[in-house]
């Protein structure tokens, strides 16, 4: 049985990419951080109780900034693949939060990176997927391959840059097996609510059952390409099942201004958008990144990956599971509950 080991599990990536993992028969170990309320709602359709058996399952208490907590779970757990997903992993808060933001993901990887060297030097073998993102190209023209220049905008895009060396020098200096994912925007349902596309579609649900009147953005220009984050894990998964680790783009190769995400999302619901957004000039980010666009020629070429869901269709998707969740908000203020406060945080 294959073993992984994912960093990040709580996060909208981890959650779909376990899912993968289980229904290719791994089993699949997750490292979660220690909060005082729960984190893992994600991953409660994936969860069985641990003395079962049969369990395939299992989650680990640990963090990157923790290098020996990291090398402990390595150790026990012994992955055949391990997929690091774990960062602080919004742009416009790194800006808030420029030091952790570097320690969770450049010193993150690289302590991960100094735990598998370890591993992989008493024999073990580790296939190691790193988690890169578009932001790293920031200002680069587009289209954006695994050949254009990087030139981030963000801590955020700047610590990404940094894993993503390591994860370079790692594999040609101890031969590891690390492949660097250079993925574009990927949402979906599970997206975190802070997220641009999630906080849209989130206001449609509630504006269309009548518990908000207005939503509030930053730069409607942006442009970005955006696909479902359920395609893009398998292609993670690719990357690993190759004979040799190698860098790959992952994108759709369209992108649409945030402006087209807002007209999709509320005419789903048959609403006139500019009736209900309004302009907040605290959501827009110090240094902007105005147009990602990727190529993934090479990941379609060798890994045989392409996405499955178009732009209308995960916007639809989102929608659809925003509007429901808006409507048991409303049916449990009818009968008396308040719904919780929205958080004036994101673009």
């Amino acid at each position: 049985m294959q073993r992984a080991l994912i960093t990040g599990i709580t996060g909208q990536d981890g959650s779909y990419l376990a899912e993968l993992l289980l229904s290719k028969g791994y089993e699949v170990h997750g490292i979660i951080r220690r909060a005082s309320t729960f984190n893992t709602d994600r991953l409660e359709h994936l969860y069985h109780d641990p003395h079962e058996k049969g369990t395939r399952f299992f989650l680990h208490y640990g963090d990157l900034t923790d290098g020996a907590t990291i090398r402990r779970i390595i150790r026990e757990v012994q992955p055949s693949e391990l997929y690091n997903l774990g960062a602080q992993s919004h742009v416009r808060v790194s800006f808030d939060e420029p030091e952790y933001t570097a320690d969770s993901i450049a010193m993150g990887t690289l302590r991960l990176l100094e735990a598998v060297r370890d591993e992989v030097a008493t024999g073990k073998r580790i296939r190691v997927y790193q988690a890169g993102s578009s932001e790293m190209f920031g200002a680069a023209s587009p289209p954006q391959n695994e050949s254009t220049p990087f030139y981030p905008r963000s801590p955020y895009a700047v610590s990404k840059v940094a894993a993503h060396w390591f994860a370079v020098n790692f594999r040609e200096a101890y031969g590891l097996f690390v492949a660097n994912g250079i993925l574009f925007n990927h949402e979906s349902p599970r997206r975190g609510e802070t997220f641009v596309t999630r906080k849209i579609t989130r206001a449609v649900g509630r504006i269309r059952v009548g518990l908000q009147e207005k939503l509030y953005l930053g730069n409607l220009e942006s442009r970005r390409d955006w696909g479902f984050a359920g395609d893009f894990v398998n292609a993670m998964w690719l990357m690993l099942q190759q004979d040799r680790p190698d860098d790959f783009v992952v994108a759709t190769g369209e992108a649409h201004t945030v402006r087209e995400f807002v007209e999709a999302a509320f005419e789903c619901v048959g609403l006139d958008w500019e009736q209900h957004v309004a302009f907040d000039p605290r959501y827009l980010r110090p240094t902007e990144v105005d147009y990602l666009l990727g190529d993934a020629s090479k990941a379609k070429k060798h890994l045989g990956w392409t996405p499955n869901v178009t732009f209308k269709g995960l916007v639809r998707m989102m929608v659809d599971a925003d509007v429901a969740i808006a409507e048991s908000e409303r049916s449990l203020q009818d009968n008396g509950f308040k719904s919780a406060p929205r958080l004036a945080v994101g673009r």
